[in-house]
């Protein structure tokens, strides 16, 4: 079976990548000369754990190629996805179509025999329809199908996700379509993953429900957390105590920062608009939306506490810069309002990622770039760790101790033990749970933190 993947950003080139792995033959096209050059070298352009080597065995097999030259791509296409960017818009927020109706103006007189063609990029409901129309009138002859096949890809986790799924949703619309995208997943059904066949629209709404129904355990979770520290309660034996529950389920309950990443944050307030257009307001997801928005604020004030009342020309050490970990994307990272924050009070900034400061530089200032988790402590009042990279979970207390000129930790992950940290004789604020004064403790215990 032959698929041309329209777009290789992170959905596109993981997608096509995938498949290919199936056995299809997957030809991945972009307007981007200098992408597919380096794509054609075998340099990926984004970090995404295994994506690499998958790429590279299935390129080397031809399997797997990439071209500028999209009619070659869609010559002898079974199915066609287009994988382009969505953007938020400026203003609303709501989603940027442009990119996806382009490519179907430009698919359209390319479809020479019955294709498929599947929106694979998150389109606001009715996108499906309007890009069938968009085919249609342009090219009135061709013989096509539209299907709506949202991912569901969790960035760091993306190829596991892809080839083990909890489930394929395929909006499509005759037994056609059905059959071939029955095919393409063939190894899918022998696996006997869920394979749910839905109308186009309906399809189009899972995306954005599923996204904002984790975002909401997100945000409930979190403000939970901003109870407990009030009543003296641990959030995280608190989420334990939930999360046990089958009909809650302990995933997406962990208090933190607030959710960011390409999706949550542009999907619930597209979903959000959508709503209220259609006159069915989703005051639940819209609150979502505002207590993520105002979290950031609210870690600020905690480091700011934790700093004795004021950052103003204090040095302050940043672990982790990317939205979550196994991932280079800043997109909507809670780190950046954060830092910039602490910066509009005075604070000066040292900040480390293992792989996201690249991306971090296109977007913030004025930052002391570190080679090193233990070189942005160093002269540091307090150590904040802001995205829970496995790296910062077994730093040595005596190196933190040295390095700092303070003993001040703000875990805005909880990734360590308060017992622990009491331990080791840090002063440790996290998340939903009691701040430990460890100086004030006779205990001194220079173990690894654990």
């Amino acid at each position: 079976m032959r698929i041309a993947m329209i777009g290789t950003g992170y959905v596109g080139l993981v997608t096509g990548a995938c498949f290919s792995e199936f056995g299809w033959d997957v030809v991945c096209v972009d307007k981007d000369d200098a992408k597919i050059a380096k794509l054609q070298a075998g340099e990926i352009p984004i970090f995404e754990p295994g994506l690499e080597d998958l790429v590279a065995t299935n390129h080397k097999a031809g399997r797997l190629t990439f071209t500028t030259d999209l009619p070659a791509a869609v010559d002898g296409a079974q199915a066609v996805f287009i994988a382009v960017g969505t953007p938020s818009r400026r203003g609303d927020g709501e989603a940027d179509l442009t990119f996806v109706r382009d490519v179907a103006r430009e698919i359209a007189p390319l479809l020479a025999s019955y294709t498929v063609v599947v929106t694979k990029s998150t389109v606001p409901i009715g996108t499906g329809k309007e890009v069938a129309e968009i085919i249609a009138a342009t090219a009135p002859e061709a013989d096509f199908d539209m299907v709506s096949n949202p991912e569901f890809l969790r960035e760091g986790a993306a190829i596991g996700d892809f080839m083990r799924p909890d489930r394929v949703v395929l909006g499509a619309e005759t037994e056609r379509a059905r059959d071939v995208m029955r095919h393409l997943y063939r190894p899918l059904y022998l696996n006997a993953t869920p394979i749910i066949f839905t109308s186009i629209e309906t399809a189009e709404l899972t995306k954005y429900a599923a996204n904002s129904f984790l975002a909401t355990k997100i945000t409930f979770i979190n403000e939970i957390a901003d109870l407990c520290e009030k009543v003296g309660a641990n959030v995280q034996d608190v989420a334990r105590g939930i999360g046990l529950d089958g009909r809650i389920g302990a995933k997406f309950l962990h208090a933190g920062p607030g959710y960011g990443g390409s999706c949550f944050p542009k999907d619930t307030k597209a979903l959000v608009g959508l709503a209220e257009r259609a006159g069915a307001p989703m005051s639940i997801v819209e609150r979502v939306v505002n207590v993520n928005d105002a979290r950031p604020a609210n870690m600020v004030k905690k480091i700011v506490a934790a700093c004795g009342g004021s950052v103003a020309n204090k040095s302050i050490a940043i672990l982790g810069l990317t939205f979550k970990p196994n991932t280079d994307d800043m997109r909507d990272a809670p780190s950046v309002p954060i830092i910039e924050q602490l910066q509009a009070q005075g604070a000066k900034i040292q900040a480390y990622d293992p792989v996201g400061m690249d991306e971090a530089k296109k977007t913030l200032i004025d930052i002391g770039w570190c080679e090193s988790a233990y070189s942005a402590m160093e002269g540091a009042a307090v150590l904040v760790i802001v995205t829970e990279w496995n790296e910062f979970r077994a730093l040595d207390p005596t190196r933190i101790a040295t390095a700092l000129t303070t003993s001040v930790i703000v875990d805005l992950r909880n990734i360590y033990e308060r017992k622990a940290m009491e331990e080791a004789g840090f002063d440790y604020y996290s998340v939903g749970r009691a701040p430990v004064l460890g100086r004030l403790s006779a205990a001194k215990d220079t173990t690894a933190i654990t």
